[in-house]
């Protein structure tokens, strides 16, 4: 029986701002990028994050981005690839300790915000976020976008890459997700984003904005934990995929 994971991007408020709901996602998904402190969230949020994964089974990883809580980690900063491979180091030791406090252990990591597209686009940040992660921990595994650079800097530096589509977003013709802010960026509607995650798996494949399938392996399906919808859309496409007879399993596990 085919099997895929859900994940979502959690655990980014902080203080006492709080962002999208996140003990809701933790009982629909099977994975969660818990955000480092760096873009959103701070030792409470990430440690009750960690904790209420841990509880029910989710598994988890480090979702590093850039050091811009005013913008969310999506603006564009200009940082060195040096740079970019300490700030990432430093979050990922920060995500290790934090679920270690929590009586759980991260297994992946995946990149946040504006800093995860440039590093699907350029191989030298991608080259730079790798080596922060094996120098971390090299049995960390990578989620990233499917037919990333990311992806190939993983594969290259031999660590298991695992290839993720997002329910929520569009992509352009090259693969790479359309700009916040342009027509066709963001997917709101629960029964589209469920409608096209099902299309992609069955056509195994990227389908870009304009219809163009751009044949890939699928390992897992992102919903972003901020969204309005978030939760609605994460449980629909719960729902589908096991109506199509697919397996919800947490990437780098396989069938008992």
């Amino acid at each position: 029986m085919p099997s895929i994971d859900l994940n979502s991007d959690l655990g980014e408020g902080f203080g006492t701002y709080t962002c999208g709901d996140d003990d809701a996602m933790l009982s629909i998904v099977t994975s969660a990028n818990v955000a480092c402190g760096f873009h959103a969230g701070d030792p409470d949020v990430m440690g009750h994050t960690f904790a209420t994964a841990q509880k029910r089974g989710v598994q988890v990883g480090a979702h590093p981005g850039y050091p811009d809580l005013a913008g969310f980690g999506r603006r564009r900063l200009p940082y060195s690839t040096g740079e970019i491979e300490r700030f990432v180091a430093y979050q990922i030791g920060a995500a290790a300790a934090l679920a270690a406090y929590s009586g759980h252990r991260i297994s992946y990591v995946k990149i946040h915000g504006a800093l995860g597209n440039i590093a699907c686009e350029n191989r030298e940040v991608a080259d730079a976020v790798t080596r922060a992660q094996r120098a971390v921990d090299p049995k960390l595994a990578c989620l990233a976008p499917a037919l990333s650079e990311v992806i190939k800097a993983g594969q290259a530096a031999g660590i298991p890459a695992y290839q993720e589509i997002y329910a929520d977003r569009g992509y352009t013709e090259s693969g790479q997700l359309i700009p916040r802010g342009q027509p066709g960026a963001m997917i709101h509607d629960p029964e589209e984003a469920a409608s096209r995650v099902i299309a992609m798996i069955e056509a195994r494949a990227l389908i870009t904005a304009k219809g163009t399938r751009l044949p890939t392996s699928i390992d897992s399906i992102c919903v972003h934990g901020d969204s309005v919808h978030a939760v609605a859309t994460a449980r629909l496409i719960r729902e589908r995929l096991q109506q199509a007879g697919i397996t919800l399993r947490q990437f780098g596990q396989t069938a008992a």
